[in-house]
């Protein structure tokens, strides 16, 4: 028996259902991100239910929502009609999962439901089923083929209906303008969210290990001073305090065979003198993508407060991974 190629065949099938969904979104969908819009920013949350292998699917989905700035929790169908209603309050949208939209479990808690002020929408395989009927926006995740091989096993059938939560989830996070800031206040326990919520000023070196000289410095003394700091680079500013330039051990590896007396010259002569910059307020997640749109390793920090570019800092790309942001 081949396993890797059964292994395939599965990915294949559940790629080609997923796609099918897709295919089929219609204004169905958009009314249904436009319904949790209106209800979160009510005040509103999601309340998602649903049962068996669609309960663990409705888990994810609420957690999905809830990390991602669209409040949600979970019902227990099985245990609505014994108090856990309480959960829902008018002005809640109902996110019901099931495959064949008569699962009696869930079918049973849909007249209490009735009693509150919501809005049901539903994902479903089948949009001739009780549930779909009773929603008030329904959104179609059937298939044509189950990956297990007998047909049995939820697996094609979860996976649609998992990619259509990510699809709202991610839609609506857009539609309410979230952004990473937002996601790191979620998950200020994980690196993820300690990396996002760092700024810049955080993470630059500074004091000694930051290297400041005039443009009239020699070569040779710029780069005495930048070995005893340890620095690849060393900014160069004018009387004021202002940034002139740059100088780093790739300029240095540039000119040294080629300029005659290059180590007695003044640095102005080698340094760039419009380098880029990166303002210390801004959080530290953006100096990557600075950092690859340029193509360089060393960026200065700046302080422009006083309407002027001052360099209070520089971030060097060995650093950033010891603030777990590579």
């Amino acid at each position: 028996m081949d396993f890797v190629e059964k292994a395939r065949r599965v990915f294949e099938i559940e790629l080609a259902e997923v796609r099918r969904v897709g295919d089929r979104l219609d204004e169905s969908f958009s009314l249904a991100v436009e319904t949790i819009l209106r209800s979160i920013e009510a005040r509103g949350k999601i309340v998602v239910v649903g049962v068996g292998k669609s309960g663990h699917i409705g888990d994810k989905i609420a957690a999905t929502l809830t990390s991602t700035g669209s409040p949600a929790v979970v019902l227990n169908s099985l245990n609505a009609l014994h108090g856990d209603l309480g959960v829902v309050a008018d002005g809640d949208v109902i996110l019901a999962l099931s495959f064949s939209g008569e699962t009696e479990e869930l079918l049973r808690i849909l007249p209490a439901l009735r009693r509150f002020a919501v809005k049901i929408v539903s994902i479903t395989g089948n949009p001739s089923s009780t549930l779909a009927k009773h929603s008030h926006v329904h959104l179609d995740a059937s298939i044509e083929e189950e990956a297990c091989p007998l047909g049995l096993a939820p697996t094609s059938s979860t996976t649609a209906a998992l990619v259509l939560g990510d699809a709202l989830a991610m839609v609506l996070l857009q539609a309410r303008g979230f952004k990473k800031e937002d996601f790191a206040r979620f998950h200020p326990g994980g690196s993820l969210g300690r990396s996002l919520l760092l700024k810049v000023n955080e993470i630059m070196r500074t004091g000694e290990q930051l290297v400041l000289m005039p443009p009239t410095a020699t070569v040779r003394d710029v780069l005495k001073r930048m070995a005893h700091a340890r620095s690849g680079s060393a900014i160069l500013t004018r009387p004021d305090g202002s940034l002139a330039g740059i100088f780093t051990h790739g300029d240095f590896g540039r000119y040294f065979d080629t300029v005659p007396d290059f180590l007695e010259r003044p640095v102005s002569e080698f340094m760039t003198p419009k380098p880029v910059t990166v303002a210390a307020g801004k959080l530290a997640v953006e100096v990557l993508h600075v950092m690859e749109k340029h193509a360089v390793d060393d960026l200065i920090v700046i302080d422009e407060t006083s309407g002027k570019p001052v360099p209070v800092g520089l971030v060097d790309s060995q650093d950033l991974a010891k603030f777990r942001l590579v």
